[in-house]
């Protein structure tokens, strides 16, 4: 490993950077992470002569620790989840076992699972230069998804690719419910693939997990078992995912063998806007040639950025690009090559460009805002710097609460280990969903593996006593009385799809789940879709339909609500810090009262307009922290604002808990009431956002030492004053931050 960390242009750039009258000053804090060498090791058994001859084209001798070992245990038909950091060569772990499998028997069938298309494209084109050196002995392959052409997908069911490429939307309404025309693929499957299972969390990942779920019992009916390889970014609890997802036990193998060069780590808390910020780092890395990533936490951010580029970036306004999911594949193909080229230097995003799409060795990444999680800035990180050359990651905060805890406790984020992703695979909203897709598909025997979970009965019975499924003549079987059930299943909401429509020309322009709907849809919102703004005209829930008209307006809108839960089921109790918390079913009903627009400049209050709206009701699981009486008494005696305490205390716990669940702040909700009438006393609800839970609060349960603790660092070390947007303050709170008593929140 040469030592390059004191010269070259990475390292002048950084030094130049420290040293900047304006920028120095900002930076937080600065570290070098060095690089390691690669390790390579031998699979147990030698690959056939084919598969060497693959690899010998590619130019490769060996494989990293990781790849071997993963390849070692597919092959024994183990199941495995590879999660290793970007870039490290993941795909071979399945792409060998899958050849090899296909050499022994030309009739092998294996199905690869991507969360987006644009993955898939990606992972056909590298499969296909892979395979290229054996000609018409070696595997075939093939995409199956939304955008194959109705003759392509009748050849591809006639005659099955030995890899097919698809995603969770196909493989729930095509693969599963039309199994007898897949029967030759289900008959013959080797294996599974499942890529990027780190998106799997949440309401997606309940849907999957019962997805999944299905896929099993279809291999079962054709007498195949296939081996499952999972591939996922850094997560703290890669083999507890799988199994949640699957029910499956796999080996996790973590430790990467590739070689990585050295990194520094740059935290820069801005005097003035992030955007400023990062386009003055981003001028002096194109000065530099250095090639650059910026990523942008919004579209809003992306626009801003990329505008400034275009009008005021002179001699390098040729070389830089924006970069998003709304862009067609061949626009998307066009970047990737001219940044794998040189030709173009910086590319800005958002998220787009997060999961494994290979766009060369890129120098500098900037991230414009916490990224949310530990394993997305560690993903986004590991996009520069692949060949071995040093890079630098700089993370520009913003005044969201977990940007500023990092920018005071740098120390801490390098100490962390990945958040868990987790999930509920019985949310009792999905659950009985896909209980009847499974029944349409095949009959459900009361003796099966798949109804064996203790929440599985009860959703069955609830379905037999309600009509929606019902018995056989003999009584052994229960049938669906309906035959694409699938159809009516969105995998991505818990609630109905409502379709945003242009009142002008009817074109469809979007869809919300219909929670989200009041909130972000409602007459008189301001809906801001691909960089364009709309003013929402109507908003109709039993037609599932919002009508909207292009406008361009100074002000946003935020909507004002009053919330109120109900303890239906208490699940478990327990003493933390002197207090109690008791993690439980509640019931949540959100009344949305009215909305306030704020001018887009400055964000002052333009004026408030009531809504009649029909309240919001679902249950879903939560904690609740009580407040100790004496804790209130004492706080009242010292002229402390107790409401506006236990307010603030919600908002900064809602805040931080993406340091320990890898979740989003829109994800949770909360509520805290200084007299609850089921507890007799004050409490702070904080509940997961969706229909029937996500297992969010039940991890925050499990840490609710460590809730608490960080809880209290982040309010009493924020320098602020009052209180602000990085301690207790709320982006979405419904009562727009009133009353928050900083003060009162630190004493309690």
């Amino acid at each position: 490993m040469h030592d390059s960390s004191s010269s070259g242009p990475i390292a002048e750039y950084i030094a130049a950077l420290l040293a900047s009258e304006r920028l120095g000053r900002q930076v937080a804090h600065h570290r070098l992470l060095p690089g390691r060498e690669a390790e390579y090791a031998e699979p147990r058994r030698p690959w056939p002569a084919a598969v060497r001859e693959v690899l010998a084209a590619r130019g490769i001798g060996q494989l990293y620790s990781h790849q071997a070992l993963a390849a070692d245990m597919v092959r024994a038909g183990r199941h495995v989840v590879v999660a290793t950091p970007t870039a490290s060569g993941k795909t071979f772990a399945f792409q060998l076992p899958i050849i090899e499998a296909v050499l022994q028997n030309p009739d092998s069938r294996a199905i690869a699972v991507y969360p987006l298309k644009a993955l898939a494209q990606d992972q056909l084109r590298g499969f296909e230069e892979l395979i290229s050196p054996l000609g018409p002995k070696g595997p075939t392959a093939a995409i199956y998804d939304g955008d194959t052409t109705p003759s392509k997908r009748a050849k591809i069911r006639k005659k099955p690719p030995n890899l097919i490429l698809t995603n969770p939307e196909m493989l729930h309404l095509s693969l599963l419910p039309h199994h007898g025309t897949w029967a030759q693929v289900f008959a013959t499957l080797t294996h599974v693939v499942l890529d990027e299972v780190h998106t799997y969390r949440g309401v997606l990942g309940a849907h999957m997990a019962q997805v999944l779920r299905r896929l099993r019992r279809i291999c079962r009916y054709y007498g195949t078992d296939p081996t499952f390889v999972f591939c996922s970014a850094t997560v703290g609890n890669p083999a507890e995912l799988c199994e949640l997802l699957t029910d499956l036990k796999p080996e996790a193998i973590t430790e990467s063998g590739a070689p990585c060069g050295g990194r520094h780590m740059v935290f820069l808390n801005p005097e003035d806007s992030p955007a400023t910020a990062a386009i003055q780092l981003l001028q002096a890395a194109l000065a530099r040639g250095l090639r650059t990533i910026v990523y942008a936490q919004s579209r809003r951010m992306t626009e801003l950025i990329a505008l400034w580029a275009s009008e005021k970036s002179g001699q390098y306004r040729e070389r830089i690009s924006a970069y998003r999911a709304g862009f067609l594949p061949e626009e998307r193909r066009d970047i990737e090559a001219r940044l794998s080229s040189g030709d173009l230097l910086a590319v800005i995003t958002t998220s787009a460009l997060e999961l494994g799409i290979d766009i060369g060795g890129l120098d500098v990444c900037i991230l414009v805002g916490y990224p949310g999680s530990v394993m997305a800035t560690l993903q986004r990180g590991g996009r520069v710097g692949r060949a071995r050359q040093d890079s630098a990651v700089v993370l520009v905060a913003q005044e969201d609460a977990l940007d500023q805890y990092f920018m005071r406790h740098p120390e801490d984020f390098f100490a962390r280990p990945a958040e868990r992703a987790v999930l509920n695979p019985l949310n009792p909203v999905i659950l009985p969903r896909h209980l009847i897709c499974a029944a349409a598909e095949l009959p459900l025997r009361h003796d099966e593996p798949y109804l064996r979970p203790p929440g599985v009965r009860a959703a069955l019975d609830a379905l037999l006593a309600t009509g929606k499924l019902y018995l056989s003549a003999d009584g052994k079987d229960v049938i669906s009385p309906r035959k694409r059930p699938q159809r009516e299943v969105d995998l991505r909401g818990a609630g109905q799809q409502i379709s945003i429509e242009d009142a002008e020309t009817g074109a469809v322009i979007g869809a919300v789940d219909s929670l989200r709907a009041c909130r972000e849809t409602h007459p008189g919102a301001v809906y801001l879709h691909r960089g364009r703004s709309w003013l929402v005209e109507s908003l109709d829930i039993p037609r599932a339909t919002a009508k909207v008209r292009a406008a361009r307006v100074g002000y946003s809108t935020r909507v004002r609500s009053s919330k109120d839960t109900e303890i239906l089921e208490i699940y478990d109790r327990r003493e933390v810090l002197g207090t109690r918390v008791t993690l439980a079913r509640l019931k949540v009903t959100e009344q949305i009262t009215g909305y306030e627009k704020r001018s887009t400049r400055g964000g002052n209050l333009l004026g408030m307009v009531p809504l009649d709206l029909p309240p919001s009701v679902f249950e879903t699981e939560g904690i609740w922290l009580d407040v100790p009486d004496e804790a209130r008494r004492k706080a009242e005696a010292d002229y402390l604002h107790f409401m506006g305490g236990i307010h603030a205390v919600e908002h900064a716990a809602i805040g931080i808990l993406p340091l320990m669940v890898m979740t989003d702040r829109g994800d949770l909700g909360g509520i805290s009431t200084p007299l609850h009438p089921q507890t007799g006393g004050a409490a702070v609800f904080i509940y997961d956002g969706m229909p029937g839970g996500a297992g969010l609060t039940r991890e925050a349960f499990a840490k609710a030492e460590e809730l608490i603790a960080r809880t209290l660092s982040v309010v009493r070390d924020c320098p602020c004053e009052l209180g602000c947007p990085s301690c207790v303050h709320s982006p979405k709170c419904g009562s727009g931050n009133r009353p928050i008593d900083k003060a009162a929140a630190v004493f309690l």
